[in-house]
């Protein structure tokens, strides 16, 4: 049984997911292949799989007729659905959903997507996202759906003890775009740090993601509330590091801050859980499989600074919310999203084409 998974480009939460699905299928007699259509920042990171990274078509052909994959599976990019059978894949072809953004974007998207999912797929992969299934069972009803969550290296992000920094950490990851919605990080950031004033600002980012324009809306935001001389900004930190930082995070009294719009997983609040990192967050959908309110994480309103603010100080003030939230947040995360459920839906979903 053999696999091909393709995406834009190695970076962010699909090539955390590429990377650890792929480690956990191998191990269960599942070959896997992965192929990006150009260079990312994640490409430095350790793969023990093939990874091809290519846009020419007759490079892609020849992966194609060397490879003969039972399945190929097509993350966000519906386009390469017909791109791969006009270069002569007639085998089973899977589009999975992941990172489609807004409701509105992932509606439109998919709206989009129709003719292609129509005419050249066989079924479509998703996570546990509400607003992800009702779309696809209203927009498709065709389709047939796969729901299988994605999977979290609950071993790998734990806890890592080291010298804490001397000031609490609100940290923040993601694109400079309007769905992770960083002015809101900063908003808030800016009002706790009225009761915090010794409080640090950590963000993880990638630059060669951001919207246009966003670098430099966020410059002025950031010198307009305050804030320069308060950020730390972390590009392309590898994946297998970022245990250390939010085990920092952790220890320096302070928390993730999600403010996302829309989340259809959401690895950074994923992994911080594992790390014992506690996190503030908007209740964007996908998150809602890891966090329980006042249990693993805490939920605000999206747009409710006050609350955020409130939550936040919580979390930084109450040592008993703090070590309650903690323990519950890694002891979640180990019970439900380690490797070998991910391995298990993922065969039964390739049995179910008759690929043994």
């Amino acid at each position: 049984m053999k696999v091909l998974f393709t995406f834009y480009l190695p970076s962010g939460g699909v090539e955390t997911l590429n990377r650890l699905r792929c480690e956990s299928l191998q191990q269960n007699g599942i070959e896997c292949h992965v192929l990006y259509l150009k260079p990312g920042s994640g490409g430095h990171n350790q793969a023990n799989f093939p990874v091809f990274i290519t846009s020419e078509d007759h490079k892609i052909k020849e992966i194609l007729m060397n490879e003969q994959y039972d399945a190929i599976i097509v993350t966000s990019d519906y386009l390469m659905l017909e791109h791969l059978r006009e270069l002569g894949y007639n085998g089973i072809l899977l589009y999975e959903s992941q990172g489609l953004g807004t409701r509105d974007y992932a509606e439109k998207l998919i709206k989009d997507a129709i003719p292609y999912l129509q005419t050249y797929c066989n079924a479509v992969l998703i996570p546990p996202t509400d607003h992800l299934l009702e779309l696809f069972i209203t927009m498709c009803p065709w389709l047939h759906r796969y729901v299988i969550p994605n999977i979290v290296d609950v071993n790998s992000f734990r806890y890592i003890p080291a010298e804490p920094p001397k000031d609490p950490v609100i940290a923040w990851v993601g694109r400079l775009e309007r769905n992770k919605n960083w002015p809101e990080y900063l908003e808030i950031a800016a009002r706790i740090r009225r009761s915090k004033p010794n409080l640090h600002l950590w963000m993880f980012h990638d630059p060669d993601l951001a919207a246009e324009g966003e670098a430099e809306q966020f410059n002025i935001s950031l010198h307009r509330l305050g804030l320069h001389d308060r950020l730390n900004v972390f590009t392309n930190i590898p994946n297998e590091v970022m245990p250390v930082y939010y085990s920092s995070i952790a220890s320096s009294g302070g928390f993730l801050l999600s403010t996302s719009v829309t989340e259809g997983f959401g690895y950074a609040v994923a992994e911080a859980l594992c790390c014992t990192c506690p996190v503030v967050s908007t209740d964007s959908d996908g998150v809602r499989s890891f966090i329980i309110h006042n249990g693993s994480g805490k939920f605000y309103p999206l747009g409710n600074i006050e609350a955020a603010v409130a939550e936040g100080l919580e979390v930084m003030d109450n040592p008993a919310v703090r070590s309650n939230i903690r323990q519950q947040g890694r002891a979640h995360m180990v019970a439900n999203f380690g490797t070998g459920p991910y391995a298990r839906s993922f065969r039964e979903m390739l049995n179910s084409f008759a690929i043994f």
